[in-house]
């Protein structure tokens, strides 16, 4: 039956799961609205699919720029460590696996009925409202589909008790997400340096650190030298948050950002291209939840999430990117310059090849 449960759900696209993710928000709390959203961009079915397509997985990442752990079988119970609901996931995997086993064949549920079934058994299970569930159900279900039901089993469905931040209530935590640092009496005059507070987690770390008003994320983290950064994730060149051409060309940097994105500058241009290349699906928003570390300029208090990956893959997986070059400011993006290059060289529907386009910014 788990296996017919996972045909089933391999039915559906991954645009199918976005939208009910969205059909959905009116019963998630506020403060899992924007994280359940970050982690199907962190976790796309799309890059899945490609992924389990491949004959050698080492081409592939090269070939797609992939570093760090992009696999969700290395973090089926730590994937959503920053949706509020982690905390309920033994509850919702045990809900899971019981839709799985009870799952008929003949059944064609939709995955809003799936999704409201497993939340409503998370919530009784765990003797809480269905709205501080759902999100973490539906993340459930999506890694179910990822994994398959042996992986799935596998994981003792166990997480740390929440801390610091996390440790309040929803309401608290959604609350203390909206609020800024105290500038001081004097913070109303121009001549002040403000100074505001980013807080951030990974999958491994979690911390804060000060940033200036209109100072980039990046800028700001690499002055944190307060551990080493790189021994955490190789990634981390400068500070907690991953980085490599500070151009926005090579996608290392991006972010969640699971509050305060409407204190951080408006996506420009260079930034919406080349996350669209680098296939991260960011929203058309002014202020998205989603954004490249290296291109926001903060103007008050910042909560972010860092995924424990990047690639480039948006052409060949998506195929939705027009026709620019914007190549990196660095040598030491120059393998990233050659991955976008590489996806930049399009085979048309028709069979025949097409190349870059260029276009000033």
């Amino acid at each position: 039956m788990a296996n017919e449960f996972f045909s089933h759900l391999r039915t559906f696209s991954e645009a199918d799961w976005l939208a009910a993710v969205e059909e959905l928000q009116p019963a998630i709390h506020k403060v899992d609205q924007d994280a359940v959203r970050i982690w199907f961009r962190f976790y796309p079915l799309e890059l899945r699919l490609y992924i389990e397509q491949a004959e050698d997985r080492k081409e592939l990442e090269r070939e797609l720029n992939l570093q760090g752990k992009y696999m969700l079988e290395n973090s089926i119970d730590t994937s959503h460590h920053f949706l509020y609901g982690h905390r309920y996931w033994k509850s919702v995997k045990a809900a899971v696996n019981e839709e799985a086993a009870s799952f008929k064949g003949d059944a064609k549920p939709t995955l809003v009925e799936l999704i409201k079934a497993v939340a409503a058994n998370s919530a009784k299970n765990a003797g809480v409202d269905t709205t501080l569930v759902t999100a973490i159900s539906t993340v459930g279900l999506a890694t179910f589909n990822q994994v398959g039901a042996d992986e799935f089993q596998k994981t003792p469905g166990e997480v740390a008790k929440p801390s610091g931040a996390m440790s309040g209530s929803a309401n608290s935590v959604a609350a203390a997400r909206e609020k800024d640092d105290s500038q001081g009496v004097f913070g109303f005059l121009k001549t002040v340096d403000k100074k505001y507070t980013v807080a951030f987690t990974s999958e491994d770390y979690s911390g804060k650190f000060k940033v200036y008003d209109d100072q980039e994320i990046t800028q700001a983290a690499g002055q944190d030298r307060s551990r080493d950064w790189k021994s955490l994730d190789k990634r981390c060149w400068q500070g907690p948050i991953p980085i490599e051409c500070t151009a926005a060309a090579c996608g290392t940097c991006w972010v969640g950002v699971l509050g305060g994105k409407e204190k951080l500058d408006p996506v420009h241009r260079r930034e919406r291209y080349n996350v669209k290349l680098q296939g991260y699906n960011q929203p058309e928003e002014e202020r998205p939840y989603l954004r490249l570390a290296c291109q926001a300029r903060a103007h008050g208090n910042v909560t972010l999430v860092i995924p424990p990956w990047n690639g480039v893959f948006g052409r060949q997986i998506y195929k939705n990117v027009e026709e620019l070059e914007l190549a990196p400011a660095t040598t030491s993006a120059k393998h990233l310059r050659e991955t976008i290059a590489a996806g930049t060289k399009a085979v048309a529907e028709d069979g025949s090849a097409v190349e870059n386009g260029k276009a000033s910014e």
